[in-house]
């Protein structure tokens, strides 16, 4: 009875450090077109938008009305996450989260990439993309 006991242990403490093991995004260059959305305490704004991506460099299309304000500069993946590092000067005068920079969680499943992220208590921050 112990060893099928042990053996159930080892199978499953197995099972569940394989399932732990994240690989690399494998985020690839290219044109990403899909949707914004921030959602505030207020209410939800969504907007158009293309991401493209080469090179380790990204520029993304923003709106007149900010949503997104867009950006552009370098970025990085790990695992779950990407970071955007915004290269451009903006004004005042809006929301500085609708800038596509910073730290965001990623999804990529070959065609359909999706970034979010929670800034600064003021909304979440949501790009859903599709792989052109």
């Amino acid at each position: 009875m112990k060893t099928k006991l042990l053996l159930a242990t080892i199978f499953t403490t197995a099972t569940l450090l394989s399932g732990c093991n994240k690989d690399d995004l494998n985020i690839k260059d290219g044109t990403y077109k899909g949707t914004f959305t921030v959602t505030y305490s207020s209410g939800t704004q969504t907007g158009l938008t293309t991401l493209e991506l080469k090179n380790g460099r990204y520029t993304c299309s923003g709106n007149s009305n900010r949503i997104p304000a867009g950006g552009s500069g370098t970025f990085s993946s790990d695992n779950t996450k990407m970071n955007f590092n915004d290269e451009n000067v903006w004004t005042a005068d809006f929301d500085w989260n609708l800038i596509l920079d910073g730290m965001y969680d990623c999804s990529f499943d070959g065609k359909r990439l999706i970034l979010t992220a929670s800034k600064n208590g003021a909304g979440t921050y949501k790009y859903d993309l599709e792989r052109q």
